[in-house]
Order: structure tokens, then C-alpha cells, then sequence
């Protein structure tokens, strides 16, 4: 007999002590800068019921500053893939050695406005044409309105140049091992969800002793995670932190449909038990969500072994980028929506309708709906943005109608409490808070800039 030594005790420990980044989130970063940054850091849950100064600080101008970076090193063709070194990953996005980084920059050059307060006062919006050599990004019209406004753009410019290097380092071509993703594991072996250390550890992921590799790894699993952090009978929000008085029973009514007893059943002829529905997760207004890696979501099914899931992709922009990977069916009687189904596995399905939901809704295209099979998630939908309101005063009230829970996040704490007011406005007394606002443990760590 030969002596096996756990791989995993001889990992490095630095993962369960590494301190968490804050959650700061700068007051121009949605407002003064295009070129912004956000986390999807907040959450909450709901359901219908029944009833220039003194000491300013002066940037060096360009013609001051050494090329911050030199592209004589990156001779390349167009298309060719290029190496680059954790040591090396920043570069100005227009002058990136990515073709589709300096896609980007053009982009935001195209459609994003200088946020020097001149232009607000005078009343005219200026293109952005300059990139501060110190983020690499497009962020003012001009050098002079860099440098002018150079205080403010300090509050950003580390989130920017972050985001930056991280861009960079998805295109540099390396191995990325913290995409490998754990299957199955004993049912003994809980998952313990206090945070992002203890589940990937407790999920038996590889261990992640870089902080930008952890940034990449939490960008995708946030999504699957911050369900299953609500759901789950482990869960951190309990009635002693944040979850109310209805939210434990709602999510008390999908944890029973959720964590089957193991008791009565077995493999003989006697054991046969009826298999219950899936549980149905409704993933309205559907982005970048529905092109996750399928094994994403399928992290899912590890954390619930005995449950079987339905994703529902709804929204018009739920196919984006899609379309040479899965096109769309035509519409049949048959299919008359042009459902797009995926069998992932034996107990996971997914389904993208490029619709919106008041249209299946008013048609029933899922009823009956049933509180423990079914939830809503709505992952940064801008409940009250401007720009997005109106898409959602006729899909709040049929969501709500369902009675079942409601699970929707925001990117900051200004975006969840714009949303929670305009839920109080539209519908005063027809819903229950299952799940007070507040800080989501499973955010993305990793911050994506808003061009």
C-alpha cells in the first residue's frame, strides 16, 4: 500500500487570510466619467403580498512623462495573438496590443463625452480624444481638461487602470487554471458560504494565491453564486441579517423543493420515488449572463446534488453575440417565441427567449407558477435608471403578480436605492421586502468599465 498526501493541505494558506478589497465606490463614477467603473455590489429581494482649490493637485503634463509603454517590443501583425507578462499587462487601450481593446477605445471615443464641468456649464458636450497615460483609458477631450481636472480623476484612475490591466491580462494568452471547475464532491463535504475564501475552498477549487486571478474567477461565478447564496439552507442571510420575516418564508418555501430528505429512497424497486419539477430560475433581462460558460451555472447543480434546475434567459439583448455560436429557430407554432434549449446536463436545462417578459407572460407561456419551484432574478436591471424605466413599468406589476420571490442586484449603492424607490413608487403596498438592501457577499470583485 503506498501513502497518498492531500494535495490541497499542501496548498498555500494565503487564500483563507487574504483581506478583502473595499467596496468604496466613488461619487463621479457614474456621473463625471464615461469611462467608468462599477461592482455588482448590492443586493436585496422582494415579493408581491396580498393586500479647482487651495492645495489642488497639478498632474505632469505628457511631454513630461516617459512613454508608459514601449510598443517597439510588440512588432506584431494584425490578428497575430501576443504574450504578455503579469509584469506587463498595462497599456493605453488605444495603443493596446489587442485589436479588440483598441476596438473599445474607439468605441468609447465615439459615443462617450469629456466630463470637464466646463462642458456641463457652457452646454457643449465635447468628444473624448485623450487617454490619461496613467489608467491607459479615454477620458477627456483634451489634455489641458486632463490635467485641470486631474483631482477628481484621481478617484478613479487606480479602479481604471485595474480594470485595465485585468482587460489585458484575459488577452495575454496565458493559461488561466482558475477556470477549472470542481464537479461533484461527498456529500459530507459542506459548502460553507461566510464568503469568496471559504466556498472556493470548501467547493474544492484550486487554490488562488493571485488576486487578479481571483478577480477573474469571482466575475463569472458571481452570478451562480449569488443565487445560491439566497437559496441555500447554508445561506449567510438569515432573519438575524437582513432576511425579513417573509423572506424566510419564501425562501423557506424553495429550500424545502431544494434540500429533499434523504430518507426514503433507494435503489431497489421499492425505493422508486417521484422525481419533483425542476426549479425554475427566471433570469430576466438576460446580457452578459446568458453567454457564461455553461459550467458556470452548472456549479449550481454541485451546491443543490439532489434538485434538478430550468434557466429561463428572457430579455431582447438575451442571444447578444450569440448568433453564429446558436441561431435562432425560426418561429413555429410549435416554438412560438423561437426558444433557444440547451441540454447541459441531466439535471440542468436552459432556455433563452429573445423577448420580453410581459409578452410570455400575458401569453402563459409558464404557468402555473408555484413559489416553491419558481424565482426571479434580476441582476443589475436599472429598475429606476432613466434610460430603462420605462422598459419595466409593465413587467413589474406581472412579475409581482406571480408571488414569487424577486432577487435583483445593482452595481452600487446609489443604483440599488434608485431602484428600491422606484418599486415603492410604482407598486406602494403591494409587495413585501423579503431581503433588506445591502452589501452582496458574493459580489464580483473585479471591477468592468462602462464605456
Amino acid at each position: 500500500m503506498r501513502a497518498q498526501i492531500c494535495q490541497k493541505c499542501l496548498a498555500p494558506s494565503k487564500l483563507l487570510l487574504r483581506r478583502a478589497p473595499t467596496t468604496t465606490t466613488s461619487p463621479f463614477a457614474h456621473q463625471a466619467f464615461p469611462a467608468t467603473t462599477a461592482r455588482r455590489t448590492f443586493l436585496t429581494g422582494f415579493r408581491k403580498t396580498t393586500v479647482e482649490k487651495d492645495g489642488q493637485v497639478r498632474p505632469p503634463l505628457s511631454s513630461e512623462l516617459a512613454s508608459p509603454s514601449d510598443h517597439s517590443l510588440y512588432k506584431h501583425a494584425e490578428g497575430t495573438r501576443v504574450l504578455l507578462k503579469p509584469n506587463n499587462l498595462f497599456h493605453p487601450m488605444d495603443k493596446s496590443p489587442s485589436p479588440s481593446m483598441r476596438e473599445r477605445a474607439a468605441n468609447i471615443k465615439r459615443t462617450a463625452y469629456c466630463p470637464h464641468p466646463h462642458h456641463r456649464t457652457a452646454n457643449s458636450p465635447t468628444h473624448i480624444r485623450f487617454t490619461c497615460p496613467d489608467c491607459g483609458i479615454p477620458a477627456y477631450c483634451s489634455e489641458e481638461h486632463w490635467a485641470e481636472d486631474y483631482q477628481n480623476h484621481m478617484l478613479i484612475c487606480d479602479a481604471l487602470r485595474e480594470a485595465n490591466e485585468d482587460d489585458h491580462d484575459l488577452r495575454s494568452g496565458r493559461f488561466f487554471p482558475e477556470f477549472e471547475y470542481p464537479g461533484e464532491q461527498m456529500d459530507e463535504a459542506l459548502v460553507n458560504f461566510t464568503n469568496w475564501d471559504t466556498l472556493l475552498y470548501t467547493r474544492e477549487f484550486r487554490a488562488i494565491n493571485d488576486e487578479r486571478s481571483l478577480r477573474q474567477v469571482t466575475k463569472l461565478l458571481t452570478y451562480p453564486i449569488t443565487v445560491a447564496s439566497f437559496v441555500h439552507e447554508l445561506s449567510p442571510y438569515d432573519i438575524r441579517h437582513r432576511l425579513t420575516v417573509e423572506g424566510l418564508k419564501s425562501v423557506s418555501a424553495l429550500r424545502y423543493t431544494l434540500h429533499p430528505p434523504r430518507t426514503g429512497a433507494g435503489k431497489d424497486i421499492k425505493g422508486i420515488r417521484v422525481t419533483p419539477p425542476p426549479v425554475r430560475l427566471f433570469i430576466l433581462g438576460a446580457r452578459s449572463e446568458s453567454s457564461l460558460p455553461r459550467e458556470v451555472w452548472h456549479q449550481l447543480t454541485h451546491m443543490f446534488p439532489l434538485s434538478t434546475f430550468h434557466l429561463v434567459f428572457i430579455g431582447p439583448q438575451s442571444m447578444m453575440n450569440r448568433d453564429a455560436e446558436l441561431p435562432l429557430p425560426d418561429r413555429t407554432p410549435a416554438n412560438p417565441f423561437g426558444a433557444v434549449v440547451e441540454r447541459v446536463s441531466h439535471n440542468m436545462k436552459i432556455s433563452t427567449f429573445v423577448e420580453y417578459y410581459h409578452t410570455l407572460h400575458d401569453t402563459g407561456t409558464f404557468k402555473p407558477y408555484d413559489p416553491y419551484f419558481d424565482m426571479f432574478v434580476l441582476f443589475h436591471p436599472g429598475l429606476g435608471h432613466p434610460g430603462s424605466a420605462a422598459e419595466w413599468e409593465s413587467t413589474l406589476p406581472r412579475l409581482l403578480d406571480t408571488k414569487c420571490a424577486i432577487l435583483c442586484t445593482g452595481f452600487t449603492e446609489e443604483d440599488m436605492s434608485r431602484d428600491v424607490n422606484w418599486v415603492h413608487d410604482k407598486c406602494k403596498g403591494e409587495f413585501d421586502v423579503l431581503l433588506e438592501p445591502g452589501e452582496n457577499r458574493f459580489r464580483s470583485l473585479r471591477w468592468d468599465i462602462n464605456e
